[in-house]
């Protein structure tokens, strides 16, 4: 049965993704820094494969976290299910949207060291890591953000839509 242009579609509404434990994100950083300073350090004893792979790996997760949104995020479902349950109620929650569009930030990073290491330029997998890493530190140890934060300057310079200067001072 097909619609004619006049009669309007009935368009099912996004459900907005709920708000996170801000620890979560945390935890998943912390994990992630881990594994990053690994890559780093493979890329500098010359196992240059090895941490090409284990790049890629975290490439396919921040990708995870970028389309899926970081509450459904691996380290998310791990913390949801493991840790969070053992801590007191979060003081509050977060929105989302930031951790998820600092998961996009770290997937572009580690998919540039990536697309460099296939290319055969061995340093670049271990100086994206180190970038990454550096992120991934500062969230798990002093929880700043740095992709929240880009994607806060971007939504108040009105970069990622209309409604963004309203959700910047929340």
């Amino acid at each position: 049965m097909s619609v004619s242009p006049a009669e309007p579609r009935s368009v099912k509404p996004r459900t907005a993704r709920p708000d996170l434990d801000p620890r979560g994100p945390r935890f998943g950083a912390a994990i992630t820094a881990v594994l990053l300073l690994v890559v780093v350090f493979l890329s500098l004893t010359g196992a240059s494969v090895a941490a090409l792979l284990l790049l890629a790996g975290l490439a396919g997760l921040f990708a995870w976290g970028a389309f899926a949104g970081a509450g459904r995020h691996p380290y998310g479902i791990v913390f949801k299910k493991l840790v969070r349950p053992r801590l007191a109620p979060p003081a509050a929650l977060e929105n989302p949207a930031p951790p998820t569009f600092a998961q996009g930030v770290g997937l572009v990073v580690t998919l540039v060291g990536v697309v460099l290491g296939v290319a055969g330029i061995d340093p670049a997998v271990g100086v994206a890591a180190a970038a990454a890493f550096v992120a991934a530190f500062l969230n798990a140890v002093f929880d700043y953000c740095l992709g929240c934060q880009l994607y806060l300057l971007l939504l108040r310079a009105g970069a990622l839509g209309g409604a963004g200067r309203a959700e910047a001072g929340r």
